[in-house]
């Protein structure tokens, strides 16, 4: 199946052992078993043909058996952002180990509905699934010393003023822990869902101009040959149209802060949160 030239993704690095790629949004992952649609895990089999034997299948609902070549974890369909793809069958094993390990450090940026009440902020809080179809997430409150326990870390970058006087913010995210959905549950959970979220503020106006959900997955960093290093996915274009500002410390509305100062946990069983 070929892909529209903006849905193609584009290499960011490329080793012998490691491919890291910029995923548009709008592509999917891989197949979920029900649809036949062009993927990255396609686009992988056409351009690395021998990444075929690297990697574990995933085994649908459905009981199809389903290629992931070299894929050491996944964004949703309607996020951009950097993927890392293992080359070899070595490099597949280390990979998902840091992962596993949460010795790789993710960093998301996202605009949300509203106007943050504070700067900085740590969400913890279960994802559980619900019943309903199409399959949605919601958060439950839990200790973070709970072993599913799912944590997000974010912060202001910017607060907003978009179409109609609404309020919004540009948050950079940084996830603790990889759980499906998390951080659309996760910011949902609090009273401020990712824009254009079609399943977690469905009848939310679309702000900004966005016409697909609002989160880019933008940076990455692990430990490779003993150094650690750090590989950046630019923002899109519709990020840019939003003319988000975050290097002008001119800027009204810009807010530059660290986790550090802060750790403010955050109750997920509040007004807002998306329940089964």
């Amino acid at each position: 199946m070929s892909l529209e030239p903006s849905r193609v993704p584009s290499v960011i690095a490329e080793t012998d052992e490691l491919l890291v790629i910029d995923k548009p949004a709008g592509l999917i992952v891989h197949s979920d078993g029900r649809t036949e649609e062009p993927s990255v895990a396609e686009w992988i089999l056409e351009k690395y043909p021998a990444l075929a034997r690297v990697g574990e299948p995933w085994i649908s609902p459905q009981g199809e058996s389903v290629a992931l070549p070299g894929i050491v974890h996944r964004l949703d369909r309607t996020t951009s952002g950097i993927l890392l793809i293992a080359k070899t069958p070595e490099a597949y094993a280390y990979v998902k180990g840091e992962f596993k390990a949460r010795r790789v450090e993710k960093t998301y940026r996202a605009c949300v509905y509203g106007h943050m009440e504070e700067n900085v902020g740590r969400i913890v809080a279960e994802i559980m699934r619900s019943k309903e179809v199409p399959r949605r997430w919601y958060a439950r409150s839990c200790d973070e010393n709970d072993n599913r326990a799912a944590i997000t870390n974010w912060s202001v970058l910017q607060r907003l003023t978009a179409e109609g006087g609404e309020a919004a913010s540009y948050l950079e995210l940084k996830p603790e822990t990889g759980r499906t959905h998390q951080i659309r549950v996760h910011l949902a959970s609090i009273g401020h869902p990712v824009l254009s979220d079609h399943l977690y503020a469905p009848e939310r106006p679309r702000l900004l101009n966005f016409t697909r959900l609002a989160l880019h997955a933008y940076q990455i960093s692990l430990t490779l040959g003993g150094i650690k290093q750090t590989f950046t996915a630019p923002l899109p274009a519709d990020f840019e149209a939003a003319s988000l500002n975050t290097h002008d410390e001119a800027h009204p509305r810009f807010i530059r802060t660290t986790y550090a100062d802060t750790r403010a946990t955050l109750d997920c069983a509040l007004p807002g949160a998306i329940i089964a």
